[in-house]
């Protein structure tokens, strides 16, 4: 049997880690910063298309008027031009499997609007008074837009998959001291 060193063995570990990690680097449209992307973003979508379904079924929606059209019509508007600015950059559109779709919910307490991974986008009623007009609500539904296709969320996951993954490694390598520190202390202290 072949016997290797602790540090010899961290050190094809962490190479191996490495090898395994940098392909998953992807850049961020219209940024070009760095982004770690080891679950998918088909996987992403569907749960949040899935997330969005039970979303829409539970809540109270404004399904009729000129609010509606508003966030509607800003939300097509914005489809185009994102789709647009891709095109005239001669970059591939992140947004081409998206299935947009835009809800208002009847929510004056609730001064809030998101767009979850593949366009599915929420704006509470109660964000319309702050807004006051239609640019106000532009700036702010356009600024949840950036989120997905900036892939956010694709990234938050992963890095909650990497720091999972490195935190059960590490409790196997302490011999469980990791998960001795954590139930003493009552948190995730690799997470903080």
């Amino acid at each position: 049997m072949y016997n290797i060193n602790r540090r010899k063995f961290l050190g094809y570990f962490g190479c191996s880690c490495c090898s395994l990690l940098l392909p998953s680097c992807t850049t961020v449209p219209i940024t070009d910063r760095k982004q770690l992307s080891i679950v998918s973003e088909a996987r992403i979508n569907r749960q949040a298309a899935a997330a969005y379904e039970n979303f829409r079924n539970k809540s109270k929606l404004i399904t009729t008027g000129s609010q509606l059209k508003e966030v509607t019509d800003i939300g097509k508007k914005m489809e185009v031009a994102v789709s647009s600015f891709f095109e005239k950059s001669g970059k591939e559109d992140p947004t081409k499997n998206f299935g947009w779709d835009y809800v208002l919910v009847d929510n004056d307490k609730m001064v809030n609007a998101w767009c979850m991974p593949g366009g599915k986008i929420a704006v509470y009623t109660g964000i319309l008074e702050v807004t006051k007009n239609i640019n106000g609500l532009a700036a702010v539904m356009g600024h949840e837009i950036a989120h997905a296709v900036a892939k956010h969320s694709v990234e938050r996951a992963s890095r909650n998959v990497l720091i999972n993954t490195s935190t059960q490694l590490i409790d196997i390598i302490s011999g469980g001291k990791l998960s001795q520190v954590n139930r003493v202390t009552g948190m995730n202290t690799v997470g903080l």
